[in-house]
């Protein structure tokens, strides 16, 4: 079952769209207070070569879920570094496995994992942003840390999802 609703989302998205720059400074004040380790994620990625318009894309993503989490009326664990890591792992394993795969065979497989995805929402969001800005094709290792940390979001927020067994599934 969906924690994070589409409704949710645009809700949070419109937020977050209307958002001055004071407002989003406080947001993330807020959301290193009550989730600090997905901010770190996002944060990180300049480590790794990533453009300061690429982070704030992801940024973005991270905003939009963290007001979407707040607005869901559920109370949420916070996401630690061991549950970001477990996460991670399942997305490398399945990545690694679909690389192995012939193009429509990856294809179908993206596909049943989006459909059996606990939080469609969200991850459509996530494919939507890429998309529009450019970052879907992965041709650096900046790129693919970007990928991997914006997954990684879903994966952790569907996994701590109140409600869940905790074990939710990764692309």
């Amino acid at each position: 079952m969906t924690s994070i609703t589409s409704e949710l989302i645009v809700g949070a998205a419109i937020g977050v769209e209307r958002m001055t720059l004071e407002e989003r400074l406080l947001l993330a004040d807020e959301i290193h207070a009550e989730q600090p380790n997905l901010l770190y994620s996002v944060i990180v990625l300049h480590r790794f070569g990533a453009t300061l318009a690429q982070i704030e894309v992801i940024l973005g993503v991270l905003f939009v879920f963290y007001m979407a989490m707040k607005n869901s009326g559920r109370t949420w664990p916070v996401i630690t570094e061991d549950a970001q890591d477990r996460c991670l792992k399942r997305i490398a394993g399945r990545m690694r496995f679909i690389e192995g795969l012939t193009p429509p065979q990856q294809t179908q497989t993206v596909a049943d994992v989006i459909i059996d995805h606990p939080e469609q929402p969200m991850l459509a969001y996530v494919i939507g942003k890429l998309r529009e800005h450019s970052l879907l094709v992965i041709e650096s290792e900046a790129q693919e840390k970007l990928m991997l940390v914006v997954l990684n979001l879903v994966e952790c927020i569907a996994q701590a999802a109140p409600g869940t067994t905790g074990e939710g599934t990764a692309l």
